[in-house]
């Protein structure tokens, strides 16, 4: 039998080694110049990347965590006020609300898309907390808290329900901050407008991630706040910038997080490639659809809502006895990944909220169950032949142990 074919999770390298020469310029032009901090380099990015979201303005940070806390601050997130998300995300995500001052509340995701699920939401809305009609604040009814935000996850490249989400934010007078951290690119067909719209173009602003591995990554730290509301926009450059309208003038305390310009142009070269491989994404995702089609018992693959475009940043199955399955594919020289674990109100870092299992079941199923298969834009159709391959060989395996 011939060597198997080694797959990894995920290539870095190829796309590098494609754009060396382009990326390569972007140092020399750096270097020529020294402009390594800020200038028109990163301000060149900010527009390319405000246009390909349909958003009006851009905010270069580094990193999607400083962009997501730098929203909430600039939108107006006050010392102790409600910031609703998701119980199943990274843990950056609710790292932001803390540290933007904010007291993190859960709601559960939906089975099939894994983000937000509007009903729980409305649940939550309508059951532990009154709204002030007088004052127009919402208080959750058992830590008397005020509730200002939601902040919708955009998991594994596909979009949250937004319709019905910013109907319940305007309802109540809450502000909508989208995590957009693995959905560059991805779209949401609004029923409302009766069109299709960018991630990052529907809250009072969205956050992205140029991590390395994201659609659009960085050679390094990287991230970005889109906004269609400039003096949100004006009041993020001055918080990613110890707090300066200009040059020694600090009009309020600050951050340094601030996006280098090699990245910016390493970023403005590679958005140039982005919608391409997307489109590569999504056609390997739906050759894997093809491919497991008849393992449908056995694997459970992500399901596209009607109202998204997916990126597919990640190809998340559902399987039993994942850890054999891992184990199996690892054996073959095959990576994969779990994205995530661990249920955030189950981690020892948010003990202090009281949530206990069970809490948020849908989130606990799905952690228990998920496993992400090797997803990249250069990625051939012989490796993915070969996963699928030894999956298959798995299934077979347990099939007939089980007879």
């Amino acid at each position: 039998m011939a060597n198997p074919m080694k797959v990894s999770f995920l290539d870095l390298v190829t796309p590098h080694k494609e754009l060396e020469d382009e990326l390569l310029a972007v140092v020399k032009k750096v270097f020529s110049n020294a402009g390594f901090i800020g200038g028109p380099m990163v301000e060149e990015f900010e527009r390319e990347f405000a246009r390909f979201c349909d958003a009006k303005f851009c905010v270069g940070v580094n990193s999607g965590t400083d962009a997501l806390r730098f929203a909430l601050m600039a939108a107006g997130i006050e010392s102790g006020d409600i910031v609703i998300t998701v119980p199943h995300t990274f843990i950056a995500t609710t790292e932001a609300i803390s540290q933007a001052g904010g007291h993190i509340a859960f709601v559960d995701i939906n089975e099939q898309t894994y983000t937000l699920d509007p009903e729980k939401l409305r649940e939550y809305l309508e059951k532990d907390c009154d709204f002030d009609v007088k004052t127009g604040k919402l208080i959750e009814r058992a830590s008397k808290r005020k509730v200002a935000a939601i902040v919708p996850v955009h998991l594994y490249g596909q979009m949250a329900d937004l319709d019905p989400i910013m109907q319940l934010a305007t309802k109540y007078n809450l502000f909508v901050i989208e995590d957009a951290c693995q959905a560059h690119g991805a779209e949401y067909f609004s029923r409302k407008s009766n069109a299709w719209k960018k991630a990052g173009s529907i809250g009072k602003a969205a956050a992205f991630s140029f991590y390395p591995g994201k659609n659009l990554g960085a050679c390094g730290e990287g991230g970005a706040i889109t906004t269609n509301d400039e003096a949100m926009a004006q009041r993020m450059k001055m918080i990613r910038d110890h707090g300066q309208a200009k040059k020694y003038y600090h009009d309020i305390e600050g951050y340094n997080g601030r996006l280098d310009s090699i990245q910016a142009g390493w970023l403005s070269v590679k958005l140039q490639h982005l919608i391409r491989w997307n489109e590569a994404r999504r056609a390997l995702a739906n050759r894997y659809h093809e491919l497991f089609a008849d393992t449908e018992d056995f694997v459970v693959v992500p399901v596209e809502a009607a109202w998204t475009k997916g990126v597919y940043h990640l190809y998340v199955v559902r399987v039993q006895d994942r850890e054999a399955l891992q184990g199996h594919l690892a054996e073959a020289g095959i990576g994969t990944g779990i994205h995530y674990p661990i249920p955030l109100h189950l981690q020892k870092a948010y003990e202090h909220l009281g949530y206990k299992n069970g809490a948020f079941p849908v989130t606990e199923r799905v952690a228990a169950e998920i496993v992400s298969l090797p997803m990249f834009p250069q990625m051939t159709f012989d490796q993915q032949d070969e996963v699928c391959q030894r999956i298959k060989e798995f299934i077979g395996a347990r099939v007939g142990a089980s007879r």
